[in-house]
């Protein structure tokens, strides 16, 4: 009983990943439509999880300011 549900559960798991993956590109009309919007909803949701890029700010000191006025 447990082999028949592992492969069973094998089988669903790759029919997934190539349902999402490829499945826009060779699937008919209803099943193509929503194959593309459910991975541009999983990019979506993973995007959100991503940390956003802080941009290091960099104070210019006294010193340096004075050394940008000398070279111009």
């Amino acid at each position: 009983m447990f082999k028949l549900f592992q492969k069973l559960l094998t089988v669903g798991i790759i029919g997934g990943i190539i349902f999402v993956g490829i499945g826009d590109q060779f699937l008919p009309k209803p099943l193509s439509t929503y194959s593309l919007n459910t991975r541009n909803m999983i990019n979506a949701k993973l995007i959100t999880l991503m940390p956003k890029p802080k941009p290091k700010v960099q104070r210019l000191t006294e010193e340096r300011e004075k050394q940008i006025e000398n070279f111009k």
